[in-house]
């Protein structure tokens, strides 16, 4: 057995704190052609852009993947300060406005109770402090990306055991149809036999060398055996890619389009009610076969 398929649908969360601030990571991926990645990250952060569209590239094949980081700076320290150059202002112009009101001169705590005079800062960090803090919001990147790597093999795991049950039932019905084309050339020489008797009311006019000629034609023309041996080594090479793994979603797909290819020519060639019927319901089962597989990494 190899490597386990993985579904393009995911979602995964991964979350960190340092030195007061707390970031989470949210990673959404859904079906894609190929590999493309939409980032959001805060002003001052985007270097991280870059970053997280590396490491998806080295863990994904295929997917439109969402990815946005929040970071939280409410818990970092913080301390008062006083603005110099705002004080600076008003402890003159307070001065001045009591002294012409005859006012008494204003207090320290009503100085620095005025908007602006106190402010709250974030104590600076060091360059080695920011560098910490860079590494791990990336370890919970990582962290994030496993937890989407794996929700999408448990997605996956499904899908190739619905793919698997659909591609038993392709088997089944190519198996049904087989037998039935068996009896075609039988049952075509039958029909032109009695085609020919209400067309001419003496058949002695036409040779048997013409008429099994004829027949032969028809039966050549009718014959299903090659697209349901193509049919049946389809259902095996899809049977390998599930059971190989990997991302196989691209030749899996492209087999829906062999199936559908041959279930089209057996219900154009068919000249019986019952495989017919089978080739409709051939081509029904491999729509909802190939629906599974848009699915596939």
């Amino acid at each position: 057995m190899g490597k386990a398929i993985a579904s393009m649908t995911g979602f995964a969360r991964a979350e960190g704190e340092y030195a007061g601030t707390t970031w989470s990571w949210e990673l959404k991926s859904v079906n894609g052609k190929n590999l493309d990645a939409r980032c959001r990250v805060p002003n001052g952060f985007e270097v991280l852009d870059a970053k997280v569209r590396s490491a998806l590239a080295k863990s994904f094949k295929r997917g439109n993947f969402h990815v946005n980081l929040v970071i939280d700076n409410k818990h970092k320290p913080v301390q008062l300060q006083v603005n110099e150059d705002i004080l600076q202002q008003v402890i003159p112009l307070a001065t001045r406005i009591g002294n012409d009101l005859d006012a008494v001169a204003p207090s320290i705590d009503g100085i620095l109770n005025l908007r602006g005079v106190l402010e709250l800062v974030e104590e600076e960090e060091s360059q080695d402090e920011a560098d910490a803090r860079l590494r791990k919001i990336e370890t919970s990147l990582s962290v994030a990306i496993e937890a989407m790597q794996s929700t999408r093999r448990e997605e996956g795991a499904r899908l190739a055991e619905i793919a698997c049950g659909q591609l038993d039932d392709i088997e089944n019905l190519q198996k049904e149809a087989t037998k039935l084309a068996a009896t075609q050339p039988a049952a075509i020489q039958d029909r032109f036999n009695k085609q020919l008797s209400e067309l001419l009311s003496d058949a002695s006019l036409v040779s048997e060398e013409r008429l099994a000629q004829e027949i032969a034609i028809l039966v050549t023309k009718a014959d299903i055996r090659e697209e349901l041996d193509r049919l049946a080594a389809h259902v095996a090479a899809a049977r390998e890619l599930l059971e190989n793994g990997g991302p196989c979603g691209r030749r899996l797909d492209f087999l829906c389009q062999e199936f559908n290819r041959e279930a089209n020519t057996l219900c154009s060639k068919s000249s019986d009610v019952a495989l017919t019927t089978i080739g409709i319901e051939l081509k029904a089962t491999i729509e909802q076969l190939r629906e599974q597989i848009q699915n596939v990494e």
